[in-house]
């Protein structure tokens, strides 16, 4: 199919009437009339295709929002400075799409565009979809988004909210208050339609990434320096996952994951039900200062939540498999259970408690690798498919 694209240079207007863009996806679809401003990038797309400028760096100062018949398109190598806090975000609406075509050797990067980078600069990566969640046990409840405010859920399982690769999300997770903030990327019934691969949550100060339902799958995640889980799903999240690096850093964060069927129906459908392989998950020590690491967990399993992991390595934790509550309970060592696992300076290799909290043996959990699993790749170093784009081994 014929593509005809404008390199966008500065402050620029475009509208349908004047070009007409296509997506990666191959779906025509017509130039936006959005205007872009670089110093001052916020707004709301409402129809077309907006294209970045790879050589522009862009100051996000408010919200991106992509609403649904609408596309942004960012280019390898693009930078995008959030500089709003709360404010300042990239969300994805239901059926809009958002295309980041970095590559290993020029990954786009969106980051704080303070002189002093810390934690919760401003917010992050939102994506909202209509795959099945299940805040309403059955998977076809539609439920609002915890940040950005959007609606999310339905009944479509491979729903398509684009293509995201080789992004750097950097110094995210701003807070509105102590019990919401946001995530380097939040995926809010994303379904199986959507890419998500090569990409890497660096230093928030919430989660890395966190999967509320859905179907989709990813590949090549890194989670590093993030304040509270590496990683963490609820709301009955299914997607197939390869190659997963978390790796808790500058005496911040909880556990390497947290995971949740739905906090308020641990029995609710869909159950969550990911299968991850290939897993790296590094802890702050098996030592480290109990006031400020008070849940020392490479994998925290409750509420109800199934899943089968295949080739772990876990080092330096407290707990290696934290198992909670009788519905999680129930399916241990079998829609429970994580096989070829090495165990490098763990404590407590699993322990279990039900939901009256009374101790249980879940030792059925994992079983033990015969020689040094590979977990991500390289065990506890960087795997080699991180190599040039992602940082902070």
């Amino acid at each position: 199919m014929k593509k005809s694209i404008l390199q966008l240079f500065g402050t620029f207007a475009i509208t349908a009437s004047l070009i007409t863009g296509c997506s990666s996806t191959e779906d025509t679809v017509s130039a936006s009339s959005f205007v872009v401003d670089p110093t001052n990038f916020q707004g709301t797309i409402t129809s077309g295709e907006v294209i970045l400028n790879a050589g522009t760096v862009y100051k996000l100062t408010g919200k991106i929002q992509v609403n649904e018949g609408a596309t942004l398109t960012i280019p390898a190598g693009t930078l995008i400075d959030g500089v709003g806090g709360t404010s300042a975000y990239i969300a994805v609406a239901q059926g809009g799409k958002i295309f980041v075509n970095g590559t290993a050797s020029n990954p786009v990067v969106m980051t704080s565009g303070l002189a002093t980078k810390r934690a919760g600069d401003w917010g992050g990566l939102v994506i909202c979809g209509r795959a099945p969640i299940n805040r309403v046990t059955g998977g076809t409840s539609v439920a609002q988004s915890e940040v950005a405010d959007l609606s999310y859920g339905g009944t479509i399982a491979n729903d398509n909210s684009g293509s995201v690769k080789y992004l750097r999300i950097e110094y995210a997770g701003a807070a509105f208050n102590t019990e919401k903030e946001f995530n380097g990327a939040s995926l809010f019934g994303v379904g199986s339609g959507t890419v998500f691969e090569n990409v890497q949550a660096y230093h928030g100060s919430d989660d890395g990434f966190e999967f509320f339902g859905g179907t989709v799958n990813t590949s090549n995640l890194v989670s590093i320096g993030n304040e509270d889980d590496q990683f963490d799903w609820t709301e009955g999240w299914s997607g197939t996952n390869i190659n997963w690096y978390g790796k808790i850093d500058f005496n911040r964060g909880n556990r390497g994951i947290e995971a949740d069927n739905f906090e308020l129906g641990y029995g609710n459908t869909p159950i969550a039900n990911p299968k991850i392989t290939n897993l790296t998950l590094v802890g702050p020590g098996n030592t480290a200062d109990a006031t400020i690491f008070t849940e020392n967990n490479a994998l925290k399993l409750r509420r109800g939540t199934k899943g089968m992991f295949t080739n772990l390595f876990l080092s330096g934790w407290n707990v290696g498999l934290d198992v909670e509550n009788d519905e999680t309970i129930a399916f241990v060592g079998n829609e429970l259970k994580a096989t070829n696992v090495t165990f490098d300076a763990i404590t407590t290799k699993s322990k279990g408690k039900t939901t009256l909290g009374v101790a249980a043996n879940v030792s059925a959990v994992f079983t033990e690798s015969s020689s040094v699993s590979t977990g991500a790749g390289a065990g506890k170093s960087a795997p080699t498919w991180s190599l040039n784009w992602a940082i902070g081994f």
